[in-house]
């Protein structure tokens, strides 16, 4: 008997209060630990505003936008069991899970960096990824290159 699937509930979440942005937010709730958002805040902010003076941008928004649209990733694999074999199947990446795995990379990335600050870290890791490369840009290089050396097992999405 085939199980019943349910949707998950998505959360509305509201706009930072700097920039009115909905992403912005969800970085600083993901950089988060132990309920310490005004830290997070803190730090996030901080950041892009280390990020655009070094790069000479007049917005940190820009600059916070750019590197997150270099991070996401368009395809990934996902394992999958047919005729007693698992294959890593290639399938597109769409909206609310293109957003969640842009932001674990993007935060995972900048704390794997070691000897300095956290908002030094994303700073470094935002004018990385604005400029096409730091290590949450080479993850979803990773992944586009396994989705690509899979595509030979597409057909099995279908089914």
């Amino acid at each position: 008997m085939p199980r019943k699937v349910t949707k998950a509930l998505v959360r509305d979440i509201k706009p930072d209060r700097v920039y009115n942005s909905v992403m912005v937010q969800k970085v600083i709730n993901r950089v988060m630990l132990n309920g310490k958002k005004q830290l997070a805040e803190r730090l996030v902010y901080g950041g892009m505003e280390k990020a655009a003076n070094k790069l000479k941008v007049d917005n940190p928004l820009d600059v916070f936008d750019q590197a997150l649209k270099n991070v996401q990733p368009h395809v990934e694999t996902r394992s999958r069991r047919v005729g007693g074999a698992n294959y890593q199947i290639p399938f597109e990446v769409k909206g609310q899970r293109q957003n969640h795995l842009t932001i674990m990379w993007f935060v995972a990335a900048a704390r794997s960096r070691k000897g300095i600050s956290m908002e030094d870290k994303i700073a470094a890791e935002l004018v990385e990824a604005y400029n096409g490369a730091g290590s949450a840009v080479k993850k979803r290089e990773d992944v586009h290159k396994m989705a690509d050396a899979n595509r030979a097992f597409a057909h099995f999405a279908r089914f």
